[in-house]
């Protein structure tokens, strides 16, 4: 199924693009989370809007990028959350909690769909998490999770 991808999605494309993807994953993942949308002869107009709208949100260059990557790097990010005597979560630490935790701290604004975590962060303790500013740059933010 040929789709066009509205957000940037790991692995497949930026947001914009268009790809061709088995018709499961497309009619089960992506179109009902709002990643893409069919591709249609007259959404071809869609997809130089949302091309357009993504420069406009994008990081430009990766000069750009680096220095960001150094803002990020250099923040020391804590996130207070609920956790019981074990040291286990109630519930897990999503991306967005993340990215507010950073902008609390003092770092840049970073868009929760570019923070990428390995695996779910479930227990208290220091953790690392990735995020990906530019196709090219990554920064890596060590993240302490405390007991609120």
């Amino acid at each position: 199924m040929k789709i066009i991808l509205t957000h940037e999605v790991s692995g497949l494309g930026a947001a914009g693009d268009v790809v061709d993807v088995k018709d499961g994953y497309a009619r089960n993942y992506l179109i009902p989370r709002k990643f893409a949308i069919r591709w249609t002869k007259g959404g071809e107009k869609d997809v130089a809007q949302i091309r357009r709208a993504r420069k406009i949100h994008e990081i430009q260059t990766i000069e750009q990028a680096n220095q960001i990557k150094a803002q990020l790097e250099g923040v020391k990010v804590r996130l207070a959350v609920r956790s019981g005597d074990s040291g286990r979560l109630f519930g897990s630490v999503t991306p967005a909690d993340i990215a507010s935790a950073i902008k609390a701290s003092g770092g840049p604004e970073v868009d929760k769909r570019r923070i990428e975590l390995g695996a779910p962060i479930k227990t208290l303790g220091s953790h690392e998490t990735s995020v990906r500013l530019h196709p090219e740059v990554a920064a890596k933010v060590s993240l302490e999770v405390i007991a609120a």
